[in-house]
C-alpha cells in the first residue's frame, strides 16, 4: 500500500507521519479562499464602508475618546497588523493618541506581560497608547449596567465606561457552546466580571447550546442581551476579521455590532464548514499549532470539531502540545476530585463554576470516542482528565488506536482541527 506523509502544525513546530492514502476518506480543510492582497486597504475600505451603521469618519468627532477592545494570545487577531492603521486613522479624525485606550479582553483567562501586549499590538501601538488587562477577578474594576432576563448580572470593565467610542475588534471562528466568536464577545465574556461570565457560561449545559447555533442558543442570546444592555447610549463599533489556517486574512467586516457579526458568521460557515462523506473510525487532527494548542483549555475547542467527524466508539489522535499544561488549577482540580463525567455535570448543574465547566466540555467529546494525545503534557494529568493515552509521537498514538479500531480504519485527517467544522453530507 502507498504511504503518503503528512506534516501538521504542533506548537510552535510541526510533526511529520505516514499513513496509507487508500484508508484516508477526507483530509478536512479551511475553504481554498482568496486572501487579500491589500490588507491596509480592505482595513480603511471596511471602516469607511461599513455594515448596518454610518462610517468611522461621521461617527468620530475631533478629541473623542475611544477605547478599542483586542484579543489576548490564547486568540490569533493579527491585531498587530491592523491596530496601527485604526489607530493611524483615529488620528486623521483628530483623535490624539492620550485619547485612545487598549482594554485586553481576558475573559478569565491570565492577566498578560506587558510583553505579550505589545506582541499583540505592536511595539509602536502599546508604547503611544495606554493599555490594560480587563481581569475579571478585580472586583472594583467593574461597572453594573442591569441584569438579564436569565438572570445574568451585567458588570463591565470601567475602561470601557467613560470613552465615547468602543471598538471591539478580534477574529470569528465556530465556538462549541456560543455559537461563534467575535462580536459581542469581546465585551461578554472578554471584559466583563467573573460572575457575569459564571452565569452566562452556565447556560452552555443546556442542550440547546451548541457550534453555530444563534437562535435559541441561551448562551448567545443572553451575551447579546447583557451588551445591549451596556450599549444603551453608548457608541459601538465592530472591527472582525476572517483567517484562514495560515493566519491571513480572507475578509474584513466592521459596523453595527448586531448586524456585521451576523454576516460575517455567514462568512465562517463558508469558509470553516466541510462536508465529509461519513464519520470515520479514526480521526488524526491538530488544533493548527501554537496558540490553539497553549493548553488545554484551548485544545478542548478542536477536540469538539474532531467530535464531528468520528463514529461512536472510534478514536481521535490529538496533536496538541500543551506548553503551558492545562491552563486551569480549577480544571485539573475538578478531574481529580470528580473523576466522571456524570459526577461533574451534576456538581455543575448544582453549582456552576469557571474552569470546572471546562473539565464538562473535555469530557462531553470523550463520550463518543476515545481520545489519545500527542502532547507534553504530564501523563498522569492526562489520564485523570479521562484521555485514553498521551504519548510522544504521532505512530506511538496510531498504534494505540489501531488496538480499538482494527488495522485498517477508516480515517479523517484534520490538519486544522481549531477551524473546521466537518459534517456529513
Amino acid at each position: 500500500m502507498a504511504k503518503e506523509t503528512y506534516t501538521f502544525a504542533y506548537g510552535r513546530g510541526t510533526k511529520t507521519f505516514e499513513y496509507e492514502a487508500d484508508d484516508i476518506l477526507k483530509v478536512v480543510r479551511t475553504e481554498n479562499l482568496p486572501v487579500l492582497e491589500d490588507v491596509r486597504g480592505a482595513v480603511l475600505d471596511a471602516i469607511r464602508h461599513p455594515i448596518g451603521t454610518k462610517p468611522l469618519e461621521e461617527i468620530i468627532r475631533p478629541g473623542d475618546t475611544v477605547a478599542f477592545i483586542c484579543n489576548d494570545p490564547t486568540r490569533v487577531a493579527n491585531s498587530e497588523i491592523f491596530m496601527p492603521i485604526l489607530v493611524e486613522e483615529m488620528n486623521r479624525l483628530g483623535v490624539p493618541d492620550e485619547n485612545m485606550r487598549i482594554v485586553f479582553a481576558l475573559g478569565t483567562h491570565r492577566a498578560m506581560t506587558p510583553e505579550e501586549m505589545a506582541s499583540e499590538v505592536g511595539e509602536d501601538v502599546a508604547r503611544r497608547i495606554r493599555h490594560y488587562n480587563s481581569i475579571s477577578t478585580v472586583d472594583e474594576d467593574f461597572v453594573y449596567f442591569g441584569t438579564t432576563s436569565r438572570g445574568t448580572p451585567v458588570r463591565i470593565n470601567k475602561h470601557l465606561c467613560d470613552v465615547d467610542h468602543v471598538i471591539l475588534t478580534g477574529t470569528i471562528v465556530h465556538h462549541y457552546f456560543s455559537g461563534y466568536g467575535g462580536g459581542r464577545k469581546a465585551i461578554l465574556p472578554g471584559c466583563a466580571a467573573m460572575e457575569t461570565v459564571r452565569k452566562n457560561h452556565s447556560f452552555m449545559l443546556e442542550p440547546s447550546a451548541g457550534l453555530g447555533i444563534t437562535i435559541g442558543n441561551p448562551c448567545y442570546e443572553d451575551q447579546m442581551e447583557g451588551v445591549s444592555l451596556f450599549a444603551r447610549g453608548r457608541s459601538l463599533f465592530l472591527f472582525n476579521a476572517i483567517l484562514n489556517a495560515k493566519h491571513e486574512f480572507l475578509s474584513i467586516f466592521a459596523g453595527d455590532w448586531r448586524l456585521a457579526h451576523n454576516e460575517a458568521c455567514r462568512f465562517v460557515d463558508r469558509a470553516y464548514g466541510c462536508v465529509i462523506p461519513k464519520e470515520a473510525d479514526l480521526v488524526i487532527a491538530s488544533c493548527g499549532g501554537y496558540p490553539k494548542d497553549i493548553n488545554v483549555y484551548q485544545m478542548q475547542k478542536t477536540m469538539d470539531n474532531a467530535a464531528c467527524a468520528v463514529r461512536e466508539g472510534g478514536v481521535v489522535v490529538l496533536l496538541a502540545d500543551c506548553e503551558e499544561g492545562s491552563g486551569s488549577a480549577k480544571l485539573e482540580e475538578t478531574f481529580r476530585r470528580l473523576v466522571t463525567p456524570e459526577a461533574i455535570r451534576k456538581e455543575l448543574e448544582e453549582n456552576f463554576q469557571i474552569g470546572a465547566n471546562k473539565a464538562y466540555a473535555v469530557s462531553r467529546p470523550q463520550s463518543k470516542a476515545r481520545f489519545i494525545l500527542v502532547t507534553r503534557l504530564d501523563r498522569e494529568l492526562a489520564k485523570s482528565m479521562l484521555f485514553t493515552a498521551a504519548v510522544d509521537t504521532v505512530e506511538e498514538a496510531l498504534a494505540i488506536a489501531k488496538t480499538y479500531v482494527g488495522d485498517r480504519p477508516s480515517v479523517i485527517l484534520m490538519p486544522e482541527g481549531s477551524l473546521t467544522v466537518p459534517r456529513v453530507g
